[in-house]
């Protein structure tokens, strides 16, 4: 008989939100016992396996650790599945790079002040930038009433203005940050949703 043989895990991929990241990936299926999970990683600097603090565990899921928040680091991934004695092969990750692999969010609009000209618009960044970021807003907006001719704007300031605007009209943004890396891979995060407000009258 050949000796009983565990599955190794499947879709295994690396989820990355505004730097957050974990690796997750699909449960083994076993007719009787526990699944547990193991993770390691190396970087491409050091090329050696090591534990994450994530070694037989039940979830399918495991968060990165504070020693892998390093951005700009080329990363790979492994987990396998443990049975009692059994272990499954590793599955490997592609090489993953936060400044370049993780999802951006929208930035958070926190206010907004109507005048009869002009809306003031104070957003705060989807995270919390580094030392050396360089976060550009990317402003669209439009009249609600002819919302086929957007305009758009650029700021690189949480505080910012759009300008020129007719009085007691509705006009509607979005609005989204790009990173500029020094690697000169441009990130661009999510559009926020439509925002809608009325300028007064002057």
């Amino acid at each position: 008989e050949s000796p009983p043989h565990l599955l190794a895990p499947k879709d295994v991929k690396v989820y990355s939100y505004n730097f957050r990241s974990l690796l997750r990936w699909s449960p083994v299926k076993v007719d009787r016992g526990l699944v547990l999970y193991t993770v390691h990683f190396k970087t491409a600097a050091f090329n050696q396996w090591d534990e994450m603090n994530c070694t037989r565990i039940t979830q399918t899921e495991c968060s990165f650790p504070w020693s892998l928040k390093e951005r700009r680091w080329t990363v790979v991934l492994r987990v396998r599945a443990e049975l009692g004695q059994l272990t499954s092969a590793w599955v490997e990750t592609d090489q993953f790079v936060a400044e370049r692999n993780t999802t951006i969010g929208p930035p958070k609009v926190n206010s907004v002040t109507a005048s009869s000209d002009s809306l003031l618009i104070r957003v705060t960044p989807p995270f919390g930038p580094q030392a050396g970021d360089h976060l550009r807003y990317h402003v669209s907006y439009w009249e609600n009433a002819t919302s086929t001719t957007k305009k758009e704007m650029e700021t690189d300031n949480t505080l910012f203005k759009i300008r020129n605007l007719k009085e007691s009209t509705l006009y509607c943004f979005r609005i989204q940050v790009e990173l500029m890396t020094h690697l000169r891979h441009d990130l661009f995060g999510q559009q926020s949703a439509p925002k809608c407000y009325r300028t007064t009258i002057s």
